[in-house]
């Protein structure tokens, strides 16, 4: 005899990005969830990439699309009232360091008041569960390694980490106030299959197999905790059961730094190509080095990294060519 399982509502809002729609794409496979998907398909990159992500549920009867801004409160009030939303995956974000620099109004607008209206939201709906994507660029220019979710955060680098910061400090406050249960994720330099084409290994990897230079800042001596998106989505997952506390802050990385000059050796040699090096000085916003302490995320999350960069970017590399190559270098169009 079959049993009908009572599906629980779940909004991912930026779902259709790159982070998001494999948050979607785990949710889906569950079977025992209906997931909502906010995203305005701004022009960061491609908006054409970001359907492509999403394209594969859009039959889905347990998937329902909502094409428009956080910013639009009014709006998104009205997918409140059609849905009866359990839990809140908040991924919709401005992102990247150096774009923040030349926008900072716009990144506080998505980035404090978009984040601000879904607190405000699952105020008003009785929504008590509340994941927050965040950034180890909260970090700035710490020389304490790895980075602990108990370091000072005091002094962000760019108005990106700003905005993130801003975002956490809403988190504990509805926490606080209105029995919201919050977790915030910073995310260390996430990669994989759909990554953003503006970050490095996507971009990296585009420019060498068109035989063009590559950007680097610097002499290549920075370091980043590269993080599989299989082993983000592992931790997400977590987060979205996690009951224990009403209010934490968790790293999710790899807990390993890869220099920069070691990236692009372990990129040509997965290419077969030679990279062409354009250096240029280093960035204003840009840190030295990520690196995560994981212990927290261990303990409270089950969390375990299983991806080394090795494995990682052999499996990028076998996305990319298949399907990475039709986003092509128009994809990059911020405006």
């Amino acid at each position: 005899m079959k049993t009908n399982i009572m599906k629980r509502n779940i909004l991912v809002t930026g779902g259709a990005g790159f982070i998001g729609s494999h948050v979607v794409r785990q949710l889906l496979s569950e079977g025992s969830w209906n997931v909502s998907v906010v995203d305005n398909f701004n022009n960061f990159y491609l908006p054409t990439c970001k359907r492509e992500n999403i394209q594969e549920y859009l039959d889905n009867r347990d998937f329902s699309l909502f094409e428009l801004d956080i910013c639009n409160v009014k709006e998104l009030r009205k997918v409140f009232e059609e849905k009866n939303f359990e839990i809140i995956v908040h991924l919709a974000a401005r992102a990247g360091v150096r774009p923040s620099l030349e926008q900072p109004k716009l990144y506080a607008e998505t980035n404090i008041v978009g984040t601000l209206n879904l607190l405000e939201l699952a105020k008003d709906f009785g929504i008590r569960q509340f994941i927050f994507g965040s950034s180890s660029s909260v970090y700035g220019t710490s020389h304490k390694v790895p980075f602990s979710e108990y370091d000072s955060v005091a002094n962000p680098i760019s108005q990106y980490a700003a905005t993130k910061l801003a975002g956490e400090a809403f988190c504990y406050t509805y926490s606080h106030l209105y029995d919201i249960r919050a977790v915030c994720l910073r995310f260390f330099t996430v990669y994989g299959p759909r990554q953003r084409p503006d970050l490095a290994i996507h971009k990296f990897v585009r420019l060498i197999s068109e035989g063009k230079p590559i950007p680097v800042f610097g002499d290549g001596d920075s370091r980043r905790d590269y993080t599989y998106i299989d082993d983000i989505i592992q931790g997400i997952r977590a987060a979205i059961d996690y009951d224990r506390t009403d209010f934490e802050v968790i790293n999710l990385g790899e807990s390993k730094t890869v220099e920069l000059r070691k990236l692009i050796s372990l990129l040509e040699e997965g290419l077969g190509k030679k990279a062409i090096i354009d250096r240029m000085p280093i960035q204003p916003g840009d840190v030295p080095q990520t690196y995560a302490d994981i212990s927290k995320a261990r303990e409270f999350l089950g969390y375990d990294p299983r991806t080394d960069i090795e494995d990682g970017l052999m499996k990028f590399s076998t996305w990319y060519k298949e399907y990475g190559q039709r986003w092509g270098s128009s994809a990059v169009i911020r405006t």
